[in-house]
């Protein structure tokens, strides 16, 4: 299933890209997601956009950032959270 990636990243206070839309852990987490969790995020992203409007990129998306969020996502996976 296609990114919904428009290579304008930029994150915001919570952690969601301006651009695309999905949380940091979405984003990398994208290449290992199952096609029905891809589904998921592509139905949450019309509301989200809607909601952050107004919004503004506070941060890039930071090697840091990655690599926090590729460590959650570990941790889900091995039932550690």
């Amino acid at each position: 299933m296609q990114s919904p990636c428009v290579a304008r990243c930029g994150l915001n206070e919570d952690d969601y890209c301006m651009g695309c839309y999905r949380h940091i852990d979405e984003i990398v987490g994208w290449g290992n997601a199952s096609n029905e969790a891809k589904a998921l995020v592509w139905t949450k992203l019309k509301q989200r956009k809607a909601d952050m409007l107004d919004g503004e990129n506070s941060a890039i998306l930071s090697r840091v950032k990655w690599l926090e969020a590729e460590a959650r996502i570990k941790a889900t996976e091995d039932g550690s959270t």
